[in-house]
């Protein structure tokens, strides 16, 4: 399987310790083509909560929504996509020249729908891309992937053959996972990026992204920047005047029954509009976390940091409209395979968001989670999940917003 599919795809069964395996592989001419992917659904049952019992408690930039009043308020019922989307993904690849060469298309077709009969939902196309290098001097990726900074986060998260946070969003492509509760998503973006050679275990990655691909611009109707909510793609009135800068090293090792990984990276976003205020800022962001794994024992640990970096999406909430606001967060997380190859998990994680400037004390102050998860391996290819998922937003001001999940359901993959 081509190695960004699997960090994407298989990524998830690599970091609870399991076997990836290829896909489907089909000899054709010069190239062997690899098909490959994942089919998962969820039932999800989510009850919200605030701190009053009603709709009054007002925090801005939170994960949770306010409690609705009447009948069933509070209550959302769902069959979902998890954090990782349903997949099927193309990869082929060949020598020529003494160059590794490779493509990878795919897609994400959704199983969250509240269209019509269900025929409204449209699938993720979430990478597009080459490569092309040799082990001797490393390989160069040009189109569409996983973003370099905090990829490494999301691929350790245990959630990602679950649920984890943000099931009781109606509609939504996929759950959250850790998204939001203990780290920024990565995101998929246009990127040419570099890749050098493994050396005893130490790798690492640079690259420049599309400087539109996280939303930092502003309101293509209001002109104005948008600081709550990110406009992807918004390039009508979003005037960078640099490519977006990501990088990430880390170091791997294998000890008799000790494995694990260590890493580091980081980003750096210009953001400039071109509304009356002349909003200028720069998107900086910082991580570190390791990994590692002895007999059926696995330990993960992660902190993230930045000014204007935000508490989801990168960037988002990071600003308001006049001054960056200092974002931190993180997850710790330990896993045990039972003797009956179940795997137990536990995770905490938090995201905190600083005042800036005259920010209200609605702002969200921390936005924490709590999952407690089991992993069972049916078959080689078919996972059996359940997970206990509780939220917690509070706001600067002390205002509370709380959810609980429960989710059952199977991931399989090909």
């Amino acid at each position: 399987m081509n190695k960004n599919i699997k960090l994407a795809v298989a990524g998830a069964v690599l970091a609870l310790s399991a076997t990836a395996n290829a896909g489907i592989i089909i000899p054709a001419g010069d190239w062997t083509l690899d098909v490959n992917g994942n089919v998962n659904a969820f039932v999800n049952s989510t009850h919200r909560s605030t701190e009053s019992g009603d709709a009054t408690d007002a925090i801005t930039g939170g994960g949770i929504a306010a409690r609705p009043t009447g009948q069933n308020a509070g209550k959302a019922l769902g069959i979902n996509t998890g954090l990782l989307p349903s997949w099927l993904g193309f990869t082929g690849t060949t020598r020529q020249n003494d160059v590794d060469v490779s493509f990878t298309i795919s897609m994400q077709p959704r199983v969250s729908d509240n269209g019509a009969m269900g025929d409204t939902g449209q699938p993720l196309w979430r990478q597009s891309f080459l490569t092309f290098g040799d082990k001797s001097w490393g390989s160069i990726k040009l189109g569409k992937d996983i973003g370099i900074f905090a990829s490494d986060a999301i691929l350790n998260d245990m959630t990602l053959l679950g649920v984890g946070a943000g099931a009781g969003q109606s509609g939504a492509n996929t759950t959250l996972g850790g998204i939001g509760y203990g780290y920024i998503y990565a995101g998929w973006k246009g990127q040419a990026s570099y890749t050098t050679p493994n050396f005893n275990g130490f790798q690492a990655t640079v690259g420049i992204m599309n400087p539109n691909g996280e939303g930092l611009g502003c309101s293509t109707a209001a002109n104005t920047l948008v600081s709550n909510v990110p406009v992807i793609g918004a390039t009508t009135c979003a005037n960078q005047d640099r490519f977006a800068m990501e990088g990430k090293a880390s170091y791997s090792f294998s000890a008799n029954d000790v494995t694990g990984k260590v890493w580091v990276s980081g980003a750096s976003y210009d953001v400039t509009t071109n509304a009356t205020t002349q909003v200028n800022y720069t998107v900086s962001a910082y991580d570190i976390g390791a990994n590692v794994n002895a007999g059926g024992f696995g330990l993960t640990g992660y902190y993230y940091g930045g000014k204007g970096v935000g508490n989801r999406f990168l960037g988002e909430n990071g600003h308001n409209g006049t001054a960056k606001r200092d974002g931190d967060g993180g997850y710790v997380q330990a896993t045990y395979i039972l003797p009956t190859k179940t795997k137990l998990g536990l995770a905490y994680g938090v995201n905190n968001l600083d005042r800036a400037g005259a920010d209200a004390a609605t702002l969200v102050d921390s936005k924490e989670r709590i999952t407690l998860g089991l992993y069972h391996p049916l078959t080689k290819h078919l996972n059996l999940v359940g997970e206990f998922n509780q939220q917690r937003d509070e706001s600067h001001a002390g205002l509370k917003r709380e959810s609980q999940t429960y989710s059952a359901g199977a991931i399989l993959f090909f």
